[in-house]
């Protein structure tokens, strides 16, 4: 038998793919860990797991169909975990980056619950930014 481990990586579809990459890349702080341009394919970094942005004009996107838009997404929403998690810091940062976050609610996660923040990427793509649970209680604490 096996285990799930954890998130290995999740695949986002882009009509542009700079726009999306510098959006997780400067807003978020996601390296690009490796490029494969002749499919159309960057890895990002996010902590232990990977953000792949795929153009969807690209050899390995165009096969998904048409582009993320607003009749349609290609998933409803990625999770990052973020450490430490001071909302005040996080909200002035995504200002900085024009981007007017909501206050922090609590939501639960892999952790258990605690302070949680939904922005969109550029394309619309949902991003929750995930703080530790409250107490330090729960996995992975």
């Amino acid at each position: 038998m096996f285990a799930v481990k954890g998130l290995d990586h999740i695949v986002l579809r882009t009509a542009d793919a700079a726009r999306l990459i510098a959006f997780y890349r400067d807003v978020l702080g996601c390296a690009v860990e490796r490029s494969r341009e002749d499919l159309g394919l960057w890895h990002l970094r996010a902590g232990a797991a990977l953000i792949d942005i795929v153009d969807a004009a690209g050899p390995l996107g165009r096969p998904g169909g048409a582009a993320p838009g607003p009749e349609g997404r290609n998933l409803d929403h990625l999770c990052l975990r973020l450490q430490p998690f001071d909302e005040a810091a996080v909200r002035a940062h995504l200002a900085a980056h024009g981007i007017d976050a909501p206050a922090a609610v609590p939501r639960f996660g892999a952790e258990g619950d605690g302070p949680s923040v939904y922005i969109a990427d550029p394309d619309g793509n949902t991003v929750e930014l995930k703080g530790p649970p409250f107490g330090g209680q729960g996995p992975g604490s």
